[in-house]
């Protein structure tokens, strides 16, 4: 395939960026760090090797979330934008992607592709409820007829649930963590709801009283404790897209249940707390993490379909 001719899709999350080349899938997913120099004249490192550094670097090595893109010669792309952006924000991120070299910029809102990558049916006039928990952001929506007819988002996600497990570890333990370490520990131990046999780990961090490193274990049931606001916030989100969604289409999705994407839904037991706490059956997307950049490609796939269809394209 021609350079000229590629389409690519592009998820720039928080925590993640993730590019999709139509004909050759997901060719980037890297954490969306980059490391500079003091004076940020140099770029020493991107991506995951910018990843490892966090917390283990020099005063001399500034690293943080970027916005990543690709030098690319005149793709057609197609980028992922949260469903409440405003249309001077959608005019914007469209000029950001034509200036860096794009012959053609579609946008497509998140919760939309994530229902695509899940493989929900959303041309079909029925509710379909889709929940994607991302590193920066959470969005609910409700799509039928290949729209979103009710849509929310609060700036609740995975790295709030990775501060409440630092913030709980200082309180109950006296011991102090850094981000990446909060994050080793929910990915090891993070639960959403209790559980009979708990899992186990070692946290290690500094002793606020000795200032000395430190050893604490650490079990799943504390981080459910540690947790429970973000949860609760989310949990309270979809609830309230419930509410406003209209009466035929609640329906459908009691019947069908909600679809959790994004990679906060890889959280263990996410799904039985959403039910828990909506009163709607929930189930994990395959490859939650993905279902947004997946549903980009698959929408570069029928490129020509959508872009009769507007209620897809901006």
């Amino acid at each position: 395939m021609s350079i000229l001719s590629r389409k690519i899709g592009i998820d720039v999350g928080t925590s993640t960026v993730l590019i999709y080349v139509k004909g050759e899938g997901i060719v980037i997913n890297e954490p969306s760090m980059v490391a500079v120099n003091r004076d940020g004249t140099r770029v020493l490192a991107v991506g995951r090797q910018a990843f490892e550094m966090m917390g283990r670097a020099p005063a001399s090595i500034h690293i943080g979330k970027v916005q990543g893109r690709q030098r690319l010669f005149k793709p057609e792309i197609m980028v992922c934008v949260p469903s409440g952006v405003t249309s001077v924000e959608r005019r914007a991120v469209t000029e950001a992607a034509i200036a860096a070299g794009a012959r053609q910029a579609w946008l497509i809102d998140e919760p939309l592709a994530a229902a695509i990558g899940a493989g929900l049916a959303i041309a079909e006039p029925r509710g379909n409820a889709i929940c994607d928990i991302g590193g920066g952001t959470t969005a609910i929506a409700v799509i039928s007829l290949s729209g979103m007819v009710v849509a929310h988002s609060i700036r609740v996600g995975g790295n709030r649930i990775d501060d409440a497990i630092a913030t709980y570890m200082k309180r109950k333990h006296n011991l102090l963590i850094g981000e990446r370490t909060a994050e080793e520990v929910k990915l090891a131990v993070g639960s959403a709801v209790s559980m009979k046999q708990p899992l186990l780990t070692e946290v290690r961090g500094r002793d606020l009283v000795t200032g000395l490193p430190r050893n604490v274990e650490v079990s799943s049931n504390e981080i459910v404790e540690a947790i429970d606001e973000p949860l609760r916030l989310i949990a309270g989100a979809v609830r309230d897209v419930l509410e406003e969604t209209p009466p035929e289409l609640a329906a459908d999705i009691f019947d069908r249940g909600i679809v959790l994407t994004g990679g906060g839904a890889q959280l263990q037991g996410i799904e039985q707390y959403l039910s828990m706490h909506t009163g709607i059956p929930a189930v994990v997307a395959d490859e939650p993490q993905t279902s947004v950049v997946r549903g980009t490609g698959l929408a570069l796939e029928t490129f020509e379909v959508l872009r009769r269809n507007q209620a897809y394209l901006r």
